[in-house]
């Protein structure tokens, strides 16, 4: 008897907020300037520089967090989320790991006549890495470059809970998500250009089984709802055939290859553990009093 599967999906989406300056430092947000020209001492990660944040920033994502139906935390810090990677100039991303701006929302979406509801873990405010551009992009293989305009950007990430069942309902959610952020007037969400990015958890479980698999696969690397959909559907059949083989299905990360239309091992998956997080010293906590929420509030349309 063959085992049937169904998928387990959820999301982290990061969308770039729609402001006119970067969320620690003064330099110009701006799409497709010569590179490593809208960059400065903060954002170079000098030093002896300090941030300053961009309240602008906190009153796109609290927008957000209300609209999505989330509580918000009083008290929210920042947390020095420790990696290293040549398009992260300080070796460490301003992020929120403890006291985080908005947690425990829903959002609701129309598929099929059907009201779906995903349940979002958080939305927190962090800020975006460089850009490295590789060897096949300028014809010197033994090269790769970094931008770091892109480097500071205030970026806004919405963790869901796993709660989508099939592909159809991702392809409904991703579209849904996409109209909001629109419509709220938070981010452009032009997905080509990278300021909207949804990466995607996948894990399958026998149908009918209400238990969560602890091996869920993280797929980076994908620009378009197109990419996004063809890797949903590229893990399902690979983890329900490992399965049926008698095999095991890692925890990692995978990135999409757009031209062989399948995801390639990138690493062993994460946990926070491994970001070593700790409380950023430079920046002191936002206190979100009833006045600022309600502001927020009215100024959703």
């Amino acid at each position: 008897m063959v085992m049937d599967f169904e998928p387990v999906i959820g999301f982290e989406i990061h969308a770039e907020l729609k402001t006119r300056s970067k969320v620690f430092c003064g330099c110009r947000v701006e799409f497709g300037a010569p590179p490593n020209t809208n960059v400065c001492p903060v954002c170079l990660g000098m030093p002896g520089t300090l941030p300053v944040l961009n309240r602008r920033c906190v009153d796109l994502v609290l927008r957000t967090a209300l609209a999505m139906n989330c509580e918000i935390n009083e008290r929210a810090t920042f947390d020095r989320k420790n990696y290293y990677y040549p398009d992260l100039p300080k070796n460490y991303q301003i992020s929120q790991q403890y006291a985080i701006l908005g947690v425990r929302g829903g959002f609701e979406f129309a598929l099929d006549g059907q009201v779906r509801r995903v349940r979002i873990n958080n939305i927190h405010l962090e800020e975006d890495a460089g850009k490295n551009i590789h060897a096949e992009s300028f014809g010197r293989e033994e090269y790769s470059l970094v931008d770091l305009n892109r480097a500071g950007t205030g970026l806004m990430e919405i963790v869901t809970e796993p709660d989508l069942r099939s592909v159809e309902e991702a392809e409904a959610f991703m579209k849904a998500v996409k109209n909001l952020l629109q419509y709220l007037d938070v981010s452009d969400c032009k997905m080509q250009e990278g300021s909207l990015r949804f990466e995607l958890n996948v894990s399958v479980r026998p149908k009918g089984s209400d238990q969560l698999s602890p091996a869920y696969v993280e797929v980076k690397n994908v620009a378009s709802v197109k990419s996004v959909l063809a890797a949903a559907e590229y893990e399902i059949k690979r983890q329900s055939k490992v399965y049926r083989e008698g095999g095991r299905v890692e925890k990692e990360t995978r990135l999409w290859d757009d031209a062989a239309r399948c995801t390639r091992p990138m690493r062993s998956k994460e946990a926070a553990k491994d970001y070593r997080y700790f409380p950023e010293p430079d920046l002191v906590e936002v206190r979100v009093d009833p006045q600022w929420r309600e502001r927020a509030r009215r100024e959703i349309p």
